[in-house]
């Protein structure tokens, strides 16, 4: 299982890379293991506001439907949209190809809610 050093993590498993005023949003490594093959993704639509903590899609796997948690507040303004396609990119390379959404953030406090990768390392199972 990969957990990426130079990402912020929260206790629902979604990943966060902050780059200036936007942040990319994911699941990670061990949450597509746990979700199995992925079947479906219910993307946020670009410009629509999301909340820290909050629904703003789903990922439907072969055994499950999770909703996808907005780990910061703000605006989408991008959506991977090769996911409708290739819902499995996030199986395959959930760092990279699978991500999911880009966030204008709008309160940068909320960053410190999130996890480090040594803190998100603690609370998966070995």
């Amino acid at each position: 299982m990969k957990i990426m050093d130079d990402l912020f993590y929260t206790e629902s498993h979604e990943w966060i890379r902050i780059d200036g005023e936007i942040a990319t949003v994911g699941i990670s490594d061990f949450a597509q293991q746990e979700l199995g093959d992925i079947v479906f993704v219910e993307l946020p639509d670009v410009g629509m506001k999301v909340s820290a903590g909050e629904p703003c899609g789903s990922i439907e796997a072969v055994k499950a439907v999770e909703d996808l948690i907005s780990p910061v507040s703000g605006k989408v303004t991008e959506r991977n949209n090769d996911l409708e396609d290739s819902p499995d990119l996030i199986n395959k390379s959930p760092y990279e190809d699978g991500w999911i959404m880009k966030v204008r953030l709008s309160n940068t406090d909320e960053l410190d809610n999130l996890l480090s990768a040594v803190e998100y390392k603690k609370i998966i199972p070995e």
